[in-house]
């Protein structure tokens, strides 16, 4: 029963975290009827079998997304997103609040600036970590203004490189508290 509830709530934070430029069912996405998923989706969503009917058809569908995505997984990609999940329930509250904004934030952006962000992230993520701290230090010790000169810098780079696009606002490109 252990494996069936990790199961279950390793389904729920796919559905919720969905991958990168997949957006959420929008509202009045039909329903899905549970007799139209496939067996392994349904032995994914078992728990959910007998209030399925009740549940609001955009949620139908994101479990049901959810549930494929995670059938589709290679066992190293469930064993990573099992890790992101234990992580997740470790933040306290306001963290997670948080963290639920910054990717409505990042929804909500056009593809072009989605794409800008991942870029800028994994640019950063593939630095040293002697010298992403020192870009995390910089960044929090530099006054407003000094920030909004590094935010310029940035936008410019961007477009020379062609992006040809106008990067997120500025609070888009802040780096993460850590």
């Amino acid at each position: 029963m252990n494996c069936r509830r990790a199961l279950c709530a390793m389904l729920l934070l796919v559905c919720l975290s969905a991958t990168a430029g997949e957006p959420a069912p929008p509202p009045g996405t039909p329903g899905v009827s549970w007799s139209s998923l496939s067996p392994q989706q349904q032995q994914a969503l078992g728990r959910f079998e007998p209030q399925w009917s009740t549940l609001p058809p955009d949620r139908q569908q994101a479990l049901a997304t959810g549930a494929q995505r995670w059938s589709s997984m290679t066992p190293q990609q469930r064993l990573d997103a099992r890790g992101r999940f234990q992580t997740w329930q470790q933040l306290p509250p306001g963290q997670q609040a948080i963290i639920r904004q910054r990717w409505q934030r990042f929804q909500q952006l056009s593809p072009q600036q989605q794409q800008s962000v991942r870029q800028n992230f994994h640019a950063y993520s593939t630095l040293p970590p002697a010298q992403r701290a020192q870009l995390r230090e910089r960044w929090l010790n530099a006054t407003p203004r000094e920030r909004t000169e590094m935010l310029q810098r940035q936008r410019k780079l961007l477009l020379e490189r062609g992006g040809g696009q106008r990067p997120p606002p500025e609070h888009e490109h802040a780096p993460r508290a850590r």
